[in-house]
C-alpha cells in the first residue's frame, strides 16, 4: 500500500520544528493586541509618553521574536518539502522505468509526465502549507477568542457567535470547489494528450492541411479547461465579499455594544480597538483556513493520482541471480508461443514454433500488422508471452535478469531516437565504455561516417532533442551505429533502414555481415530485396509464420511471399 507520507520520514526534525515554531509566532501574535489595550487605555489616555514608548518597545520585541519565529517555520516548511518533493519524483520515475512497455501503454507519456510535474508540485505545496498553517490557525482562532473573554464576555459572544458562521460559509464554498480542482487535472491531462500529438506530428498534420483542425481540437480543450478554472475562479471570488461583509457586520456590532459599554464605564476605548483588531485575527485565520483546504483538496486529488501508478507492481520481474552458460548451438527459439497485447482473446502471435541457429541472418517479412516487430519485442521481454516458452541461447528469457538478457540484444526500430548532446554520445548509449576508435568504427559498419566527417564538428556535432537537426536517413545510421557499438549476439534491425536508399542499405547489410560472422542477426523489412539473401526467410501472415525457407523455396512455395514478391517485382526479377 503506498503512502506519501512515508516520504516525509526524512524530514521529521522539520515536521516539528516548523509547525512548533509557527505555534510561537501564533502565541505572540495574540499578545499584541492586549498590550494595544494598555498602550491606548493607560499611555494615550492619560498622555503618558514613558509608557507608550516602553510598551510600543515591548510590541516590537514580540513582533521581531515572532519574525524570527517565523522564519524559522518557513526555512523547515521550504527543507521538508522540497526534500520531499525530490524524494517522491524521483521514486515515481524509478517506478515507471520499471513498467513493461504494456503498463507504460495504459497510462500514456503525457499523463505520466502530469503526474511526475503537476500532482508532485501540489503535495509539495501541500506539505509547506500543512507545516505552516496546521497549527496556525487553530490556535489563532482560539487563543483571539479566549483573550477576547478575558477582555469582556459579553462583547467577545459576537465574536464567538461569528466564528461558526464564517467557518461555515469557508466549508459550503470549498465543498463546491473540490470536485472542480479534480475534473481540472482530468481536462489538464487532456490537453497535455492533444499537445503532444500535435507537437510529436506536426509534419503529417502540416502534409494533411489539418491545421484548422487541430487549432480547433486544440481551442475546444482549452476553452473546456478555462471554463472550468472560472468556475472555480467564481465560486472562489465569494470569498472575500462575503467574509468581508460578515466581518464588517461583526466589527458594527462590536462597536454598537462596546460604544454602551465604554458610556457605561464598563470598558474603555482600547479593549474595543483590541476586540477589532481580534475579529481581523479571526478573519485572517479562517481565510487561512480556507485556502489550506483548497490545497489539502487539490493535494489529495493529486495523491490519489500518483498513487494509481506507484500502487501497480510490474508484471515483469527481473530475476536476481546470475545464469550459467548452457552450451547451445541455436541463439534463438520459440516453443509454441503465443501473444495477445490484451485479455480480450485476439492474439497478435498464434502458436510460433521456430529455432534460429547462431550466426544465421534471418529474414523477416510479412503485411502490416502481421506480427513481424511483436515477435522481435518479445526477444528483449519488452512484452511477455501469453503462453509458450521463448529461449535466448538455451536459457527461457524469464530466468535472465533484464540487464544480462538485454545486454545480449540489440534493437534497432524504424523509429529512430536519439538524445541531446554530441553524435559520439549518442553512439555511446550502446556501449558507454567504447574509445573514439570503436565509436568510428561502428559509425563506418553503419554508413554513418560519410555524413558526419562533413559535418563542421563531425562526432562532437550537437544533436538536438530527437535528432530534429538531422534528416531520417542520417537518424537511423546513429541508431543502427548506437546498437552495432555494443556488440550484441543478437542483433534486431526492425525496418531500421527504411529511409535508406538501395545501395546504402546493401553497403549496410554487408558491413554488418563481415564485422561479425558469429553475431545472429534479424532483419525485418517490407523490402524483399533486403532478406532475399539472408539464410532463411520467415514469413508472417496474421500473426502466424505461413512459410520458412530460403528465397526461391518460398517462392515457389509460399502464395503469401509470392504476393509480396510480385508486388515489388515483375515475375522474372522475382525469381532472379
Amino acid at each position: 500500500m503506498f503512502k506519501w507520507t512515508t516520504y516525509l520520514n526524512k524530514y521529521r526534525k522539520e515536521c516539528i520544528i516548523g509547525p512548533l515554531f509557527k505555534f510561537f509566532e501564533a502565541v505572540l501574535e495574540v499578545q499584541l493586541p492586549a498590550i494595544m489595550v494598555l498602550i491606548i487605555n493607560n499611555g494615550v489616555s492619560q498622555r503618558n509618553t514613558g509608557y507608550v514608548l516602553r510598551m510600543g518597545g515591548l510590541m516590537v520585541v514580540l513582533t521581531i521574536c515572532g519574525y524570527g519565529c517565523s522564519l524559522i517555520c518557513q526555512y523547515s516548511a521550504a527543507r521538508a518539502s522540497q526534500g520531499f518533493g525530490t524524494d517522491l519524483r524521483n521514486a515515481f520515475f524509478e517506478h515507471i522505468l520499471s513498467f513493461s512497455y504494456a503498463q507504460s501503454d495504459r497510462f500514456g507519456a503525457p499523463t505520466l509526465t502530469n503526474r511526475i510535474t503537476n500532482d508532485i508540485n501540489q503535495l509539495q505545496q501541500l506539505v509547506a502549507m500543512l507545516i505552516r498553517l496546521m497549527l496556525r490557525w487553530p490556535f489563532i482562532c482560539i487563543g483571539s477568542i479566549v483573550m477576547s473573554f478575558l477582555l469582556d464576555y459579553q462583547i467577545a459572544l459576537i465574536l464567538l457567535a461569528a466564528t461558526p458562521v464564517l467557518a461555515g460559509m469557508i466549508y459550503l464554498i470549498t465543498t463546491k470547489v473540490s470536485p472542480l480542482y479534480r475534473s481540472y487535472q482530468k481536462k489538464l491531462d487532456n490537453l497535455a494528450v492533444i499537445l503532444r500529438e500535435n507537437l510529436s506530428g506536426i509534419r503529417v498534420i502540416r502534409a494533411f492541411s489539418k491545421t484548422k483542425e487541430e487549432m480547433q481540437r486544440f481551442r475546444d480543450a482549452n476553452d473546456d479547461l478555462m471554463e472550468n478554472g472560472f468556475a472555480i475562479s467564481r465560486l472562489s471570488s465569494l470569498f472575500n465579499p462575503l467574509t468581508s461583509l460578515i466581518i464588517n457586520i461583526v466589527i458594527v456590532l462590536i462597536l454598537w455594544s462596546g460604544n454602551i459599554h465604554i458610556q457605561i464605564g464598563r470598558l474603555g476605548q482600547g479593549e474595543i480597538v483590541a476586540f477589532i483588531q481580534y475579529a481581523n485575527q479571526i478573519l485572517t485565520a479562517l481565510l487561512f483556513m480556507s485556502n489550506l483546504i483548497i490545497l489539502i483538496t487539490k493535494g489529495l486529488a493529486s495523491a490519489a493520482r500518483v498513487k494509481e501508478v506507484m500502487e501497480i507492481q510490474p508484471d515483469m520481474t527481473s530475476p536476481t541471480t546470475g545464469l550459467q552458460a548452457v552450451p547451445q548451438s541455436s541463439a534463438i527459439e520459440f516453443r509454441d508461443v503465443s501473444f495477445g497485447y490484451n485479455m480480450n482473446g485476439d492474439y497478435a502471435l498464434e502458436n510460433i514454433n521456430v529455432i534460429i541457429r547462431k550466426g544465421e541472418t534471418i529474414g523477416i517479412i510479412g503485411g502490416t500488422g502481421s506480427g513481424k516487430s511483436t515477435f522481435v519485442n518479445l526477444l528483449p521481454r519488452f512484452y511477455d508471452a501469453t503462453s509458450g516458452e521463448i529461449l535466448v541461447s538455451g536459457i527461457p528469457v524469464k530466468q535472465y535478469p533484464f540487464e544480462d538478457l538485454r545486454k545480449k540484444i540489440a534493437v534497432v526500430s524504424q523509429h529512430a531516437r536519439l538524445f541531446t548532446g554530441t553524435i559520439a554520445e549518442n553512439i555511446r548509449w550502446g556501449n558507454a565504455a567504447a574509445d573514439m576508435n570503436a565509436v568510428q568504427k561502428a559509425a563506418t559498419i553503419a554508413q554513418a561516417d560519410e555524413f558526419i566527417e562533413k559535418l563542421p564538428e563531425k562526432y562532437d556535432f550537437h544533436v538536438q532533442r530527437g535528432g530534429a537537426n538531422l534528416s531520417g536517413g542520417q537518424r537511423q545510421r546513429l541508431t543502427i551505429a548506437r546498437a552495432v557499438v555494443a556488440d550484441p549476439e543478437i542483433l534486431i534491425l526492425d525496418d531500421a533502414s527504411s529511409a535508406l536508399d538501395f545501395l546504402t542499405d546493401s553497403n549496410l547489410r554487408k558491413a554488418i555481415r563481415q564485422n561479425s560472422r558469429t553475431q545472429t542477426v534479424l532483419l525485418i523489412s517490407q523490402r524483399v530485396g533486403v532478406v532475399k539473401n539472408t539464410d532463411c526467410i520467415l514469413v508472417f501472415d496474421d500473426g502466424r509464420i505461413v512459410g520458412s525457407g530460403t528465397h526461391s523455396d518460398l517462392f515457389q512455395k509460399c502464395d503469401t511471399y509470392r504476393q509480396i514478391c510480385l508486388s515489388q517485382f515483375s515475375n522474372e526479377e522475382a525469381q532472379n
